[in-house]
């Protein structure tokens, strides 16, 4: 008998996909959850139900914990699967399943509040041991501000008590900036959580950002898989990760897994989780603690061999640990975003041409089929492109081997900037920071001037007027076609709701 009979997966698109196919595995059902525009969404489809949950914006569905506790007890669930983002880090869910009987399949509520308050969370570190960037733990006010800046030495950070997804953070490197950053530090905090708390901490020159995969049980186990490496960024979120880093010394991995383990035993975790540290000459320095499974856990589950959604739900079920595989190999992984290369806005449109890489070590989790409608009401990720090779070098090349075969038509996507990032000199030698996505070159990639090529074809021979009419009359035949007939056989009377 499987140990949990049927998990409500309290989010969409790739990781609700991610969760249903492990459950499926160990024969468990799946609940789905939808929005008025995820009707046709992949993880719809795959789940053994689905219950509509209301309107297209995250507000009147993925985020409402009453409709979401209130699907998994109507469809007679007995565990919940938050995924990442939207209410995957949020104690009022974990509680409500508490409350509701139901197993939540991530920390508890306690872990939860501690961690995800910056402060609170630099102060459990401190706690337990673990070493800190120098600054204020407390919240800062306009008043001592600049004393504060002093005390620390510039440059400096202004972090979001309660942030996330790199909101709320700014870098002041002289005083006179420090005041209108401040401000602009606070604003964005109160819009995006409710929160206006702003920290200060010194801002570290060169560095990495690394982080360590955590599991722990009911029985106070706590255990680690590596590192993986997270300095490509932009607007302080990854594009790309691997694993290992190639900066860290055995000895330095070794201290870092177990200051990881510390903090999270300190605080009576239970399940995934995710301690992320800055490196910078040899010293790492705690930074903040991801409540759930990360976007990246891929990184990890390719180079250890483990599936990470398995142990949540073993660990949920109140089994003890697996043990810890031995890692093999390199692992990179690259986020495929619907956005502008350069400018990394959003891309809105219609899939409506998609060819997949594959051969040995590669792994592409998506929820992307022909016909999707990329809309602006979540996150612009698509695909995750997930490969393993012997070492660093086979991987790169592999990496960069299978992003070329990858083809998404119908939106711009952060493509060109992966493939620039794998050829960068820096990434290369294993010598970069977070900063690196300043300084690399983005020159067209070979599918851009595939692309660029076929229109100027197109323009050439069939005349620019009659090429933009063709497209035109195409665009609309699509858009007046039944949603149905573009994606193939999506609707089920197993659907709860209109």
């Amino acid at each position: 008998m499987p140990m949990f009979r049927r998990i409500l997966i309290a989010n969409r698109g790739e990781i609700a996909l991610r969760v249903i196919r492990t459950a499926q595995e160990m024969g468990i059902e799946t609940v789905a959850v939808y929005s008025d525009a995820d009707r046709a969404a992949l993880h719809v489809r795959r789940a053994t139900h689905a219950v509509h949950l209301g309107g297209s914006k995250p507000s009147e569905s993925y985020l409402d914990i009453g409709k979401i506790v209130a699907a998994a007890k109507r469809t007679g669930c007995d565990a919940l699967h938050p995924g990442y983002g939207f209410l995957s880090e949020n104690e009022d869910l974990a509680q409500a399943c508490k409350d509701a009987g139901i197993e939540f399949l991530g920390p508890p509520p306690h872990a939860i509040t501690v961690m995800g308050d910056k402060v609170e969370a630099r102060k459990a570190a401190a706690k337990a041991g673990v070493p800190l960037v120098p600054g204020l733990q407390e919240d800062v006010d306009a008043a001592r501000l600049v004393a504060a800046a002093k005390q620390v030495g510039y440059p400096v950070m202004l972090k979001a008590a309660a942030g996330g997804g790199g909101k709320g953070i700014r870098i002041v490197r002289e005083e006179k900036q420090l005041v209108e950053a401040f401000e602009l530090a606070r604003a964005e905090a109160r819009s995006s959580f409710g929160d206006e708390r702003i920290y200060l901490e010194k801002f570290v020159t060169r560095p990495r950002h690394v982080e360590i995969q955590v599991m722990a049980d009911k029985h106070g186990n706590v255990v680690h898989y590596g590192e993986r490496e997270c300095s490509v960024q932009r607007r302080h979120q990854k594009l790309v990760e691997e694993s290992p880093c190639v900066a860290l010394t055995p000895e330095l991995r070794a201290q870092m897994g177990k200051a990881a383990c510390d903090l999270a035993r300190s605080v009576g975790y239970v399940g995934a989780g995710t301690v992320e540290f800055l490196w910078s000459e040899g010293r790492f320095y705690f930074m903040e603690m991801n409540t759930r499974l990360q976007v990246e856990h891929p990184v990890t589950e390719m180079r250890y061999g483990v599936d990470l959604v398995r142990e949540q739900i073993r660990v949920g079920a109140g089994e003890k640990l697996s043990p810890v595989p031995e890692p093999r190999g390199h692992a990179i992984e690259v986020r495929v975003n619907a956005e502008d290369p350069d400018k990394f806005f959003p891309s809105l449109g219609t899939l409506t041409r998609i060819n997949l890489p594959g051969g040995p070590g590669v792994r592409l989790d998506s929820a992307m089929y022909r016909g999707m409608e990329v809309t602006p009401y979540y996150d612009s990720m698509l695909a995750k492109l997930v490969v393993h090779g012997a070492d660093r070098d086979q991987a790169i090349a592999r990496c960069a081997r299978a992003l070329r075969e990858l083809r998404i038509v119908g939106v711009v996507t952060s493509l060109p900037v992966a493939l620039a990032t794998l050829r960068a000199p820096a990434f290369a030698a294993g010598d970069y920071d977070t900063s690196i996505l300043e300084s690399i070159d983005r020159k067209p990639t070979a599918q851009h001037e595939e692309l660029a090529m076929l229109a100027a074809a197109a323009a050439r021979f069939l005349g620019a007027e009659r090429a933009g009419a063709a497209v035109e009359s195409a665009g609309a035949a699509r858009a007046s076609a039944p949603r149905w007939a573009m994606v193939g056989r999506a609707d089920r009377l197993r659907r709860t709701g209109p």
